[in-house]
């Protein structure tokens, strides 16, 4: 029932944004070699589109291609009027929009004796409280170029050819205006171009009427928050945070010297300060992209290659290349501020000193986090987990606090924390290519095939190995000294370096034999799926998908009398490859799904080209779909309501629901459970 609110509210929205905004394209030919595209826009009061320059934040308006003949852009898409600028809290700085109106216009240069060009503004556009998904509008023109132009006098012919392609654009925007306003709602699928039959209607009320349902996002939740604690103990260890504790703690105690409860409650104050500092950076995150954005980031191949190329340079910098710093300055005004403010105030100041004066060693942790919690498509995920760091975090300011005496007995500082940082290098490099094979898995490029990912995580992990036992030392490591003050050139090395080097070395080693296929399961999240594999000599425990389009599985169930089981994934996503190798490869579970099911397998990321773009109605307004991904991704809000991945429904040969849907969740048991209950609904 809640589920099914939050989606009736997210409809009604995007539906009121849609309605309060729209631009409706033109053409004019504005000289004998070039034409001018307009999107004339309509603002409703409240809301704001934003500028083509916006770099802060919010989704910019900007002009895309898809096809172009005998024609090029000439500079960038251009506003009639200045924009507004203005500081928005919900983005946390200066932004620039447009209200009430605005027209856009992007200049074409014509290269050949005829032209053709296809493409769509995209913009976006907030009230004061949410903002809109990103919108297209689509264009198409095409005429005679400059061959023409040249043979015509301005006077005469060229006037002329510009009023004829103005009312041409006129008029197919009046066209297009008109089926909009004749189409029928989105489940109105004989206006979707895509299919005309049933098996597209939605069926989001029979999918809830079932008993328990979707409880992905319960669970994703505390793994984002215990993540995030793991993220914040881990900080902790760094040489960054941990010799900041006792110093703080004293601070606190002194003081309060006359008062120990006073010295107390301003150590929890601190800790508390420290919380709600990470908790709003959470929610920024949170706020900054939207829900809608949050989940594209996990399978946008942009996106993925940026996150790559992020956590390369945080493990670069863990490894001691260079130092991830924040202006000094930054830091000077924060602590000249504590000092100068008492009460609550200075204390807050000083745990956002502690924040920015540790950011070398905490940034590319908490970016680490926020890429992961980001991507995970939960809109929540980056508050919940950066309140799960934040805890970590004060946690020991606070204990101490109370219990100074443990202080004694905690590890002093030493190498052992450059150690710490060495390690998560190693760990975020090997975390990194996870996003580079996203990229690459839904573009097809083939550069990160399965056995190439499984040999650069075991040269990672050995490496890892052999910089704990000694052998490889980097800018940042300290040398070690004897009593004397001799250097010691063969250290010894501790027995807690020993055995997690063990470890890492034995995880090398357990990797190795899935470059021949073997499939390696503890890894089988991360790395490329199997079908990727050049060289495999290991008989796969996997199911093989047995249809990758709806229609044509579909049919083959109807003629085989057998249900469906529809299986929403995606290339880059962590849990569908959790579930195919914990749960896909029992064998109760592997017998009932090839012999009693027909399997479609969707893949909502899959960037291959359809070869036509489909047009459809979503929220009142239209939109183009590009690509397969895109298709399937629509076809999963549409019919179902829902936008998670890992998505299993099983249908019935008319498409209708025979269980509640099935997310993420390895429980054999309960997996099973839900294919048989599906089985016995579709014997009734």
């Amino acid at each position: 029932m809640k589920k099914s609110l939050l989606t009736l509210f997210a409809i009604l929205l995007a539906t009121l944004a849609n309605a309060q905004i729209s631009f409706t394209p033109s053409m004019k030919q504005t000289a004998p070699d070039e034409i001018t595209i307009y999107f004339t826009g309509t603002i409703g009061s409240g809301w704001h589109v934003y500028a083509p320059t916006e770099s802060n934040g919010p989704i910019p308006a900007t002009f895309n291609i898809d096809k172009i003949e005998g024609a090029k852009p000439v500079g960038q898409l251009t506003a009639n009027k200045a924009a507004t600028k203005k500081y928005e809290d919900m983005f946390g700085a200066e932004v620039s929009f447009y209200e009430h109106s605005v027209t856009f216009s992007q200049k074409v240069k014509l290269t050949g004796p005829t032209y053709k060009i296809e493409g769509y503004l995209q913009y976006g556009a907030c009230d004061d409280q949410s903002c809109m998904p990103p919108t297209s509008v689509d264009f198409k023109y095409s005429g005679k170029g400059v061959e023409k132009a040249a043979a015509t006098t301005p006077d005469e012919k060229g006037a002329a050819e510009t009023e004829e392609a103005t009312a041409d654009a006129e008029a197919a925007t009046a066209d297009a205006t008109a089926a909009d306003s004749t189409a029928a709602p989105a489940d109105s699928l004989a206006q979707t171009g895509i299919t005309g039959n049933d098996m597209w209607r939605p069926v989001i009320d029979k999918l809830n009427a079932f008993d328990g349902g979707d409880t992905e996002a319960g669970a994703s939740l505390w793994r984002i928050f215990i993540l995030g604690i793991l993220g914040g103990f881990i900080a902790l260890l760094t040489p960054c945070v941990w010799p900041i504790i006792p110093m703080t703690v004293s601070f606190f105690l002194k003081r309060a010297k006359d008062d120990k409860k006073k010295g107390v409650r301003d150590a929890f104050t601190y800790g508390i300060s420290i919380i709600v500092i990470y908790l709003v950076l959470g929610l920024a995150v949170t706020l900054l992209f939207g829900a809608s954005a949050l989940n594209a980031l996990s399978t946008n191949a942009v996106f993925n290659i940026f996150f790559f190329l992020l956590l390369v340079v945080f493990g670069a910098s863990f490894l001691g290349g260079f130092e991830i710093m924040l202006p000094s300055s930054w830091t000077n005004a924060v602590d000249s501020k504590a000092s100068s403010t008492t009460g609550l105030l200075s204390i807050f100041l000083m745990a956002f000193t502690l924040a920015l004066v540790s950011f070398s060693c905490t940034g590319p942790i908490i970016g680490f986090l926020l890429v992961e919690m980001g991507t995970s498509g939960n809109i929540v995920g980056p508050a919940v987990g950066m309140f799960g760091f934040a805890l970590a975090l004060a946690l020991p300011f606070t204990l101490f606090a109370i219990f100074p005496t443990w202080l004694k007995s905690a590890p002093k500082s030493g190498n052992w924390m450059n150690n710490v940082k060495v390690t998560l290098g190693f760990i975020e490099l090997a975390f990194s290519l996870k996003f580079l094979s996203v990229a690459d898995l839904a573009y097809g490029w083939h550069i990160l095939d399965r056995e190439t990912f499984l040999a650069l995580w075991i040269a990672l992990f050995a490496l890892l190995g052999c910089y704990l036992i000694g052998w490889i030392r980097f800018p940042h490591d300290e040398d070690e000294w004897d009593e004397m003050g001799e250097k010691i050139t063969n250290p010894r090395t501790p027995v807690t370096r020993f055995f997690i080097a063990l470890c890492s070395f034995a995880f090398a080693i357990y990797m190795v034999p899935g470059l021949w296929g073997a499939p390696c399961k503890a890894v089988s999240a991360f790395a490329p799926p199997m079908n990727t594999q050049d060289f495999n000599l290991a008989k796969t425990d996997g199911i093989e998908p047995q249809y990758r389009d709806f229609e044509a599985g579909m049919q083959a169930a109807k003629a085989e009398g057998k249900p469906v089981m529809i299986d929403f994934t995606g290339f880059g996503c962590v849990n569908c490859r959790k579930m195919e190798a914990a749960v896909w490869t029992d064998s109760e579970v592997k017998r009932i799904i090839t012999e009693d099911y027909v399997l479609i397998q969707l893949f909502v990321d899959d960037k291959t080209p359809l070869p036509e773009p489909v047009e459809v109605v979503e929220n009142g307004q239209p939109r183009k779909l590009r690509t397969v991904g895109d298709k399937w991704s629509y076809f999963q809000r549409h019919k179902f309501g829902s936008n998670t991945q890992p998505f299993y429904v099983l249908l019935d040969n008319d498409g209708n629901p025979l269980n509640a849907a099935y997310s993420y969740d390895e429980d054999i048991q309960k997996y099973t459970d839900f294919l048989n209950k599906g089985l016995k609904n579709y014997g009734k």
